[in-house]
């Protein structure tokens, strides 16, 4: 779900008097055909229960972003035969003394708010932190690309029409229910607010956390909190299960023995690194150990990842890490959430 943010691009260029650039007369041409798709939005989104009147304010102002398909094509699509980095760099550039202060300090801040979530819904504050850490600094940057005009344009260039058209529709009826839209800023591919929430996603599972009425997940810390932990509770967070812990893993371990017979058809890059799923009792009859003072119960059943190989730090992975993964399917991510959050309590 987490998507890069980058730096606003100016309003796309007007055609002057006189003769058009070769870029302006390109420009010129895209605005003309995505207007006309605009048209076919303007009747899905009436369909759907957009009132007219709501379109009639929004999209005659919309206009094509080519900044948005630059930044959508460079994105690395990572063949699925290429080589995987290892995760040590990443964690040190990810998990840094300064972000985790600053977790520490939002913790403490939020603290009340947190542990009513926490009470709530199961959902521990410094998991809910470290996902506010790894999105949005904490709130200091949640992105400052109109939201309406990015994803018309996404929907419109067509490669991820089946992706970004929904989107665009649903942030039509974010508008049609009310939320302002000078609000919806955001990422170049239309994550929004302090937990960087696409348009569907708000509209399912955004929360008042601080009893206004609205879920404003742009403005408000106590709202974003209570989303993330709704987030993870529609996921199915289980109350008291930690995410996972470190281990230590002997080098006799057959490896071939406790790998997966199942072919993930979710994220197979990320799945197909897991192990077989076992409990506690009998990774440690494997001679598979926590490394630290953390330890599951033996009936907690966790698969073994070795994201830098055999004779490097491992983990032992609940379903609440399978979780984290919802929120953005990278298994970099969902060990930096666990440990930064680890860091963020200790």
């Amino acid at each position: 779900m987490r998507i890069m943010t980058a730096i606003a691009c100016g309003a796309l260029a007007l055609v002057g008097l006189g003769t058009a650039t070769p870029m302006q007369g390109a420009n010129a041409q895209a605005n003309g055909s995505f207007e006309s798709y605009l048209q076919q939005v303007r009747q899905k989104a009436i369909q759907q229960g957009v009132r007219p009147q709501t379109l009639d304010q929004v999209l005659p102002g919309l206009t094509y972003n080519p900044r948005v398909i630059e930044l959508d094509q460079s994105q690395p699509g990572g063949s699925p035969n290429s080589a995987i980095p290892p995760f040590a760099p990443y964690q040190a550039r990810h998990i840094t003394p300064q972000r985790i202060e600053n977790g520490k300090a939002a913790y403490r801040r939020l603290i009340a708010k947190l542990i009513d979530v926490e009470r709530e819904t199961g959902v521990p504050g410094p998991i809910i932190m470290a996902i506010y850490g790894k999105e949005t600094n904490y709130g200091s940057y949640t992105g400052n690309f109109d939201i309406p005009r990015s994803l018309a344009t996404l929907a419109y260039e067509g490669r991820r029409r089946a992706l970004f058209e929904p989107e665009l529709l649903a942030v039509l009826k974010l508008i049609d229910q009310g939320v302002p839209q000078s609000a919806l800023k955001g990422s170049w591919a239309g994550a929004m607010g302090k937990p960087q929430f696409l348009p569907s996603v708000y509209l399912r599972l955004a929360k008042d956390g601080s009893g206004d009425g609205y879920a404003d997940i742009w403005g408000s810390e106590y709202d974003a909190v209570a989303s993330i932990a709704n987030y993870f509770v529609n996921s199915g967070w289980r109350r008291g299960e930690p995410w996972g812990i470190a281990v230590n893993v002997p080098a006799s371990l057959d490896r071939s023995s406790i790998a997966s017979k199942i072919v993930p058809t979710r994220c197979p890059r990320v799945f197909g690194r897991h192990s077989q799923w076992k409990n506690m009792a009998e990774w440690r009859s494997l001679g598979v150990v926590p490394a630290t003072g953390h330890t599951l119960n033996d009936n907690v059943m966790a698969t073994l990842l070795e994201p830098d190989g055999p004779g490097n730090r491992a983990y032992l992975l609940t379903g609440n890490y399978r979780v984290i993964l919802d929120y953005n399917c990278s298994n970099f991510y969902g060990l930096a959430v666990g440990l930064l959050a680890d860091e963020i309590r200790s």
